[in-house]
């Protein structure tokens, strides 16, 4: 199933599944909302907008009945993450998805977003997004901030055909700065994806924040990783160890075994331990031998800018000439 496209004077809600960023940086959540109605677009505020219960925006019946309201609100035509956190697989056993089958929603955001999103994907079929967070994202200062919502509006917004090239930013950064004391924009440099293996190849595209993943899996609410195809992942902020731990977890699991390519997001804030390694090298030592092309730094992750991935089309991997290409319709 997709969801229909948007058009200007749309309202797009917003709901926080787990971190209470709405309360945390009130500065960049009011950048945010500037940002959206400067560009077109009315504000729905989730109830738990604003709040804040310790780790979390609230208990667990609030956040899903927050997330609920939206999906059952008329008006709503999108619905985006504030920013992602720790808990949201909790929400997945309460979520409202007998009404996502009779009306469609764009359900968009990353990072803990990920139990929601492949959940909604799971039990409904409709195609969900991996893409911008709402404070996280378009908090954010220009020329960034500008650049993920033009990949936004790629995905959303514009009329494109298939198949459809999603374009590597010419700029890119990690630079950590905390938001409540950010006054201006990060520093970017040049960028560039990198070919681990060469080769082309074409399969639904599946994955998402790989810790959030283990958070699901084994459970009705994780999509099976089928046979073709292509494994998309990405991680934040976390050190070498932790990521051969999830690499080696896909590998037990028979993953590396059955899909038809890699896509590897970039990792902010990668700590190497001092070995001097990249997250793709690890992968590498993981899997061993595989015939299937592997594309890593892919800028569908925790850096910005941020494209905008649909979870569950056909896509085409091109690792040789660094290309992703979206091979099918991806929204009505």
């Amino acid at each position: 199933m997709f969801a229909n496209k948007l058009k200007k004077g749309d309202c797009i809600g917003i709901f926080s599944p787990s971190s209470p960023a709405t309360a945390d940086a009130r500065d960049r959540f009011q950048r945010a909302q500037k940002f959206l109605n400067d560009n077109g677009f009315g504000l729905i505020q989730g109830k738990l907008t604003g709040k804040k219960d310790y780790y979390r925006s609230g208990s667990i019946e609030e956040r899903v009945s927050e997330l609920n309201d939206l999906i059952e609100n008329p008006d709503v035509k999108c619905i985006m993450s504030t920013i992602g956190g720790y808990n949201s697989n909790a929400l997945v056993p309460y979520i409202n998805y007998h009404q996502l089958l009779e009306r469609p929603k764009i359900i968009i955001g990353y990072s803990d977003v990920t139990a929601i999103l492949l959940a909604i994907l799971a039990q409904t079929g409709l195609i969900t997004y991996y893409g911008p967070a709402f404070v996280a994202s378009l908090g954010e200062f220009s020329p960034l901030v500008d650049m993920t919502f033009e990949y936004f509006k790629d995905i959303f917004v514009d009329e494109n055909a298939e198949p459809f090239e999603l374009k590597c930013p010419d700029i890119w950064t990690d630079e950590f700065i905390p938001w409540e004391k950010q006054m201006v924009a990060k520093s970017v440099s040049k960028n560039a994806m990198v070919t681990i293996k060469e080769g082309v190849s074409e399969g639904r595209v599946i994955g998402g924040n790989l810790n959030t993943i283990q958070g699901i899996w084994g459970s009705k609410y994780m999509p099976e990783i089928k046979v073709g195809d292509i494994l998309f992942i990405e991680d934040s902020m976390k050190n070498i160890a932790v990521v051969e731990r999830s690499f080696a977890f896909l590998k037990l699991n028979g993953v590396f075994d059955r899909i038809n390519g890699i896509i590897l997001g970039k990792h902010e804030g990668f700590k190497d331990m001092g070995s001097g390694r990249k997250p793709y090298e690890v992968l590498m030592e993981v899997i061993g031998e595989c015939d299937y092309p592997i594309l890593a730094d892919f800028d569908c992750s925790h850096t910005h800018p941020m494209l905008t991935m649909p979870l569950g089309c056909q896509i085409k991997l091109d690792a040789t000439n660094q290309k992703v290409t979206l091979m099918e319709k991806w929204i009505n």
